[in-house]
């Protein structure tokens, strides 16, 4: 099926190609970013960017290598609320966005397609989409999965570029070099948390937070020392290493005990 749609991208189809198009089979790639602050240094779309670049590339080149993969629009209005207190800010409650979510997948169950994964691009999104996923696996038998990233951290951020940092800043260096603006780059790496012995971010206790409780800018992390270069070889390890499960996904089933 692959080769008689040169474009992978669902709303390009029209209603009479979805049937002949997609299979039980496809792949739905679904982009998950975000409208909020990234510090005074890169604009508000810089989640919906990365995961939309992320997205199409992993599309395109699946789908040259053969798989049967399909871009959906991105979701950009999402999980944003521990960016309220920042101007720019534009998020939904949690419920809404867990109730899009639903309402996609239900529109999903509509066509051939079975396989869903969500490519996110903010932290936020996380915990919800993780849920939402079950859902969707439960209420309409979709296939569901879930990846999220960059999540790398910078050599001066003590494992804590969660939040306009070294990561994101470099990325998008990379894919958009005219909405970075580095000389208002500023640290603000959340040393109170590196120095916590049981709570953080990823250890035994987890918190809840807000970006204004690390630093004014809302950044967490250190983009001084962001660079393209870097940029690059993060966007193209994070696209590889999707490529290289498209295989998985495609075919995966968790499973059962059978008695």
């Amino acid at each position: 099926m692959t080769a008689a749609f040169g474009s992978r991208r669902y709303a390009e189809l029209t209603t009479a190609e979805i049937d002949t198009a997609l299979s039980r089979d496809s792949i739905l790639v679904l982009p998950t970013g975000a409208i909020e602050p990234h510090g005074p240094h890169l604009p508000l779309a810089t989640d919906l960017i990365v995961a939309e670049a992320v997205s199409a590339a992993v599309v395109e080149r699946g789908a040259a290598a053969g798989h049967d993969v399909w871009l959906l629009p991105a979701l950009g209005y999402t999980k944003s609320d521990e960016h309220a207190a920042l101007p720019g800010t534009m998020w939904l409650r949690p419920s809404t966005l867990f109730e899009t979510i639903v309402d996609i997948g239900a529109s999903i169950s509509g066509t051939p397609a079975r396989r869903l994964l969500f490519l996110n691009a903010h932290g936020g999104n996380s915990a919800l989409i993780e849920v939402a996923a079950r859902e969707l696996r439960r209420r309409f038998d979709l296939q569901t999965f879930f990846t999220s990233g960059p999540g790398r951290a910078g050599p001066t951020e003590r494992g804590l570029g969660i939040h306009a940092g070294w990561a994101e800043t470099s990325m998008m260096l990379h894919l958009r070099p005219n909405l970075v603006q580095m000389d208002k780059a500023v640290a603000a790496v959340a040393d109170a948390v590196a120095d916590s012995t049981h709570v953080g971010f990823t250890k035994a206790v987890k918190f809840g937070w807000l970006s204004t409780d690390f630093a004014e800018s809302g950044v967490i992390g250190d983009p001084t020392g962001a660079d393209a270069t870097i940029g690059a070889e993060l966007f193209e390890e994070r696209v590889g290493a999707l490529l290289d499960a498209l295989a998985d996904i495609a075919t995966f089933d968790p499973g059962r005990v059978r008695r």
